[in-house]
């Protein structure tokens, strides 16, 4: 009797139904976008190596690393090696072509400690940082920008008006954490101090010996700043992977958690309109109602037939809203560069929590046609 029902007024059924649906494959669609976002930072976070230590320096006045400090790290029983860098912008150019970049100036460790390969040519050695030779390595954006599908390698590059000679070019990395590994250009860094104009080691990468020791070194390594720079703990941090993983996971959690809210309350609004198309159709049926009381239809019955129709429209709005959820989060990942991830149980959830909007929004309306008098119902116009 409820499908009957709504087979007569398909459009208003429809109608009624496109809050749940719009509901429904909101709460799938940013759900997945969310959940994707966050699986996409961890691999981001994986892909720097899940035995990488990072010393970051806050105020470079109080806290100075030298290279005594580094070759403690690299003394450590945990760590395997330590590359220091200095990091700033500048031009390159080749002929024509021009670009700003990220000069990254480090020592020969800098290749195995950040887990990187070369797609042609060679790395820094120990001697051309000694001798501030004026050689560099190019990620693979800078090379494709500044030498086309030209072999880039035994090259010159002019940055700040200085010749440089190419000596390698990185494999792509692409991009992590929102910046990209591959627009870059990699120096001595006894060169790259003098070629940016600074002299100060800003960040120490530290690689462990595995990582079941991470946590191991990453003590170690605290317990040399802590001995070279004292009182100064505000001014540096030490971290690990995990450390800034469980930190952007909290985030994208935070992130995916409010964007199904802002979904949900879409829900919320689809089940205000089935109450409504129910309050309108106990109105429009009074006298059918009053009939049905009159030959003994008791006030369970009455109650039960209208919220059977008003939990029938919130399945199939529910359900509909599941096939329109996936397929756009399906088109989305086809057709854009975000990641999806698709979850069940949040699917199941949208579904059911339908469900439990048609019975809540559907309860009033019901109860509303049971407790109608059939002598005044059967004489409504």
């Amino acid at each position: 009797m409820a499908i009957r029902s709504i087979k007569t007024n398909k459009v208003r059924a429809f109608l009624t139904m496109l809050g749940i649906i719009i509901g429904v494959a909101s709460v799938i669609v940013l759900v997945s976008i969310g959940q994707g976002s966050s699986q996409s930072v961890q691999d981001e976070i994986n892909s720097l190596g899940t035995n990488l230590l990072t010393v970051s320096v806050t105020d470079t006045d109080s806290v100075e690393l030298t290279e005594d400090t580094i070759n403690q790290f690299k003394k450590l029983d945990g760590v395997t090696d330590a590359a220091p860098v200095v990091t700033g912008r500048v031009y390159a150019k080749n002929g024509e072509n021009s670009t700003q970049v990220s000069m990254t100036g480090t020592t020969s460790s800098y290749l195995s400690v950040r887990d990187l390969e070369l797609s042609q040519g060679r790395f820094l050695t120990d001697l051309e940082t000694e001798l501030r030779s004026k050689v560099v390595i190019l990620g693979s954006d800078t090379a494709s920008t500044l030498f086309d599908k030209q072999n880039a390698v035994n090259q010159n590059v002019l940055i700040g008006g200085v010749s440089y000679r190419v000596i390698g070019v990185l494999k792509s990395v692409g991009t992590s954490m929102g910046s990209s590994g591959d627009d870059v250009i990699i120096a001595p860094i006894t060169t790259a101090e003098r070629a940016t104009g600074s002299t100060t080691i800003g960040t120490v990468y530290v690689k462990a010996k595995n990582e079941n020791i991470v946590e191991r070194a990453m003590y170690q390594v605290q317990g040399v700043m802590t001995t070279s720079f004292p009182g100064q703990g505000d001014n540096y941090s030490v971290s690990n992977q995990e450390d800034l993983m469980e930190t952007m996971s909290s985030v994208s959690d935070t992130f995916t958690l409010m964007l199904g809210g802002i979904a949900s309350i879409s829900l919320l609004v689809g089940g205000i309109g089935i109450m409504n198309i129910m309050l309108v159709s106990v109105s429009e049926r009074t006298k059918e109602i009053g009939i049905r009381k009159a030959i003994g239809a008791n006030r369970k019955s009455i109650l039960l037939q209208f919220l059977i129709e008003a939990i029938v429209l919130s399945c199939l709005g529910g359900l509909l809203g599941v096939a329109f959820g996936l397929g756009i989060a399906k088109s989305i990942s086809a057709f854009s560069t975000l990641t999806i991830t698709y979850s069940w149980s949040v699917t199941l959830f949208a579904f059911l929590f339908s469900i439990l909007i048609g019975i809540i929004f559907g309860v009033f309306p019901a109860n509303k046609a049971s407790k109608l008098n059939p002598i005044q119902a059967l004489r409504h116009e």
